[in-house]
């Protein structure tokens, strides 16, 4: 599948249509970005089932100040929108396709269960901060 280059206008589109997105937040001056391009991909290529998109944050100023975006090249990946993997730097082909392999471990419902659990005990004190059993 192709890379898909995203903006402000098709983001959340691609990630809430998509249950499986890969990121890769870039910049045409880069040169670390310009020597991960072909790893990209080629992971991109033996992975057809999921969804390789890149960002020119120089094009995309908004969505790299969104996602705090500070070094570049940065992978991010979302799964049913949530970003469950977030880091910059350039990484060498196995390094990838092991993130995907762990991301695509990764079991969603109980990820989901604790950002709801999370999210709920901001609103009270509860419990008073004891650990979870």
């Amino acid at each position: 599948m192709a890379t898909v280059e995203l903006t402000k206008d098709n983001f959340d589109s691609t990630v809430r249509d998509n249950g499986f997105v890969l990121i890769d937040f870039w910049a045409e001056w880069c040169g670390p970005c310009r020597q991960f391009a072909p790893v990209y991909e080629r992971v991109s290529e033996a992975n057809p089932d999921l969804v390789f998109a890149k960002v020119d944050t120089e094009a995309q100023p908004e969505l790299a100040a969104a996602f705090d975006i500070r070094s570049i090249p940065t992978l991010m990946i979302v799964r049913d929108q949530v970003a469950v993997f977030a880091q910059p730097g350039a990484l060498p082909e196995p390094a990838l396709t092991d993130i995907i392999g762990q991301a695509r471990a990764l079991d969603m419902d109980e990820i989901k269960a604790k950002i709801a659990e999370a999210q709920a005990g901001k609103g009270s004190e509860g419990d008073g901060g004891a650990p979870d059993a």
